[in-house]
């Protein structure tokens, strides 16, 4: 036999953050983005090199 749960509603979670913290998250997150972007161009580069190796 299976126990039956019953779902429960969900809930919400107040998270508070001081200005400095959200500072700190907003430019990490810039700084991240920028990351994957010169990834992403580096990645592209490879991609085009090896493609063009292989003709």
């Amino acid at each position: 036999m299976q126990t039956l749960i019953s779902a429960a509603p969900p809930q919400t979670l107040y998270v508070s953050i001081r200005r400095d913290e959200l500072q700190r998250l907003k430019q990490e997150r810039d700084a991240l983005q920028e990351q994957v972007a010169q990834l992403n161009l580096l990645l592209q580069q490879a991609n085009t090199h090896s493609a063009a190796a292989t003709r």
